[in-house]
Order: structure tokens, then C-alpha cells, then sequence
């Protein structure tokens, strides 16, 4: 007989084995079908890694605006961000915009 029929049929005797059987059967059935599968695992652990990105950048968002917060806390920085953003004007006082 050749190599590979004699390993098959060690694995078919050893597969009638009910032990066996139920072993396969038991880590097949934890792998694909149970709630913690492997399959679950992995997409939960991918949406885990999303939502510590989606955190890192909502974070950074928040200094951010917490520095700009800061500055339009004071009267002069809300001078300058309503002259830069609105083109807000004293009276008596002309504005010339230069578009690039």
C-alpha cells in the first residue's frame, strides 16, 4: 500500500473512535457556532480596535477645541477670531480682503 492510504486509514479508525468523534465534533462546534466562536471573537475584536481609534481621535478633537476655547475666553482672542472668521470691523476702519 502506499503512504498516504495507510495514514488514511490510521485517521478513519482512530475517527470511529466515539471519543474522537466527539472531540472534533466538540472543537468544530466551539470554533464556528457557539456565541464565543472564533469567527465572533475576531469581529469584536476588530470593532474594539475601531471604537480605541474612533476614542484617539475624538480625544485629540477635544484638546483642540479646548485650546480654542481658551482663546476665545479673553476679550482679545475674540476680537481676533471675529475679525478673521466674519470679517467683523471697528467703526471707521476699512478692510481689505486678498483672495489667493
Amino acid at each position: 500500500m502506499s503512504n498516504k492510504k495507510l495514514i488514511f486509514t490510521f485517521l478513519f479508525k482512530k475517527l470511529k473512535s466515539p471519543f474522537v468523534f466527539i472531540g472534533v465534533f466538540f472543537v468544530v462546534w466551539m470554533l464556528f457556532f457557539d456565541n464565543n466562536s472564533f469567527v465572533n471573537q475576531n469581529r469584536l475584536s476588530k470593532n474594539i480596535d475601531q471604537l480605541e481609534k474612533d476614542r484617539r481621535h475624538y480625544k485629540e478633537e477635544i484638546k483642540k477645541d479646548s485650546v480654542a476655547l481658551d482663546e476665545l475666553s479673553n476679550s482679545k482672542g475674540l476680537e481676533k477670531f471675529a475679525r478673521e472668521k466674519y470679517h467683523m470691523k471697528k467703526e471707521n476702519e476699512e478692510i481689505f480682503l486678498i483672495v489667493e
